[in-house]
């Protein structure tokens, strides 16, 4: 059971493989989410830093939280664009950046809500990680993956149903509690086909800069890996967001879309099993 669910969670990532690769448009979003969440939490996290290093502990929180915010904000604005973008994409229509942006853009009180949503259950997650024993540590861990199964389809309800974030939440977990299936199988084959092809790439070019022996070699290879790294951070993002549209559409019954079929659907989403007792 387990293997064939991997099996199928591979198969759904190389269908949303072949959904960027014929509109290449979507990769865009993830990049320009990951670009603008870097310069606002530069923006404000420098000048945070340097209020604690001047001893000014209330500012330095203030700005560091306006940093987080921020940076989670401009990640929900283009995520949304990018769902967005990628029903229409699933729709055989051209899917454009300008479009993309303009639906987020009429959402952008959902996406203001949701990402400080976000951002305080992040924070108290991790705060309660960094003060917790190994087992209050793990309990919590399978409270974080519980959390981003629930809030999956929070996204693309946010693009295609324009529901603010109280809503939208109820709206997924709803969705997810009435149509239980695999939406980690595919995200996690996903992220690991991501780092699949990053991995080799990577790790040679850190061993021939370690090899040469040099700063400056070092310097040069690391910054490639870096770079590649990136790069596969932006393809996982962008085939999750895909394939999250198109689950999206399957569990609210409107059927395969795209270059997703029934049955590739069907292994992804499917109605969840009742107990043994239940009546």
């Amino acid at each position: 059971m387990f293997f064939r669910r991997i099996k199928s969670g591979w198969r759904l990532a190389g269908v949303s493989w072949r959904v960027l690769r014929s509109d290449r448009s979507l990769a865009a979003f993830p990049g320009l989410g990951a670009l603008a969440s870097f310069f606002l939490l530069a923006s404000f996290g420098l000048p945070s830093a340097l209020a604690f290093y001047e001893d000014l502990t209330v500012v330095g929180v203030i700005l560091a939280g306006l940093a987080i915010y921020a940076a989670t904000f401009a990640g929900v604005f283009f995520s949304v664009a990018l769902a967005a973008a990628a029903a229409s994409a699933l729709d055989g229509d051209k899917a454009t950046v300008r479009g993309g942006v303009a639906v987020a853009g009429q959402h952008t009180g959902a996406i203001a809500g949701w990402a400080g949503v976000l951002a305080s259950v992040n924070i108290i997650i991790n705060a309660l990680q960094d003060r917790a024993g190994p087992i209050v540590g793990l309990l919590l861990g399978f409270l974080a993956v519980a959390w981003s199964l629930v809030t999956f389809l929070v996204v693309p309800i946010i693009a295609i149903e324009g529901l603010g974030p109280v809503s939208a939440l109820k709206r997924s977990a709803s969705i997810f509690r009435e149509r239980w299936g695999e939406q980690v199988t595919g995200q996690m084959s996903i992220s690991l086909i991501a780092f699949l092809i990053a991995a080799v790439p990577v790790a040679v070019l850190v061993a021939l800069g370690i090899a040469m022996g040099s700063l400056a070699a070092l310097i040069v290879f690391g910054g490639l890996a870096a770079v590649i790294l990136v790069v596969a951070v932006v393809i996982s993002a962008a085939l999750t967001q895909i394939f999250a549209v198109a689950l999206y559409r399957y569990a609210t019954g409107e059927g395969s879309t795209g270059a997703f079929s029934t049955a590739d659907l069907e292994s992804a989403v499917g109605p969840r099993r009742r107990a043994r007792w239940a009546s």
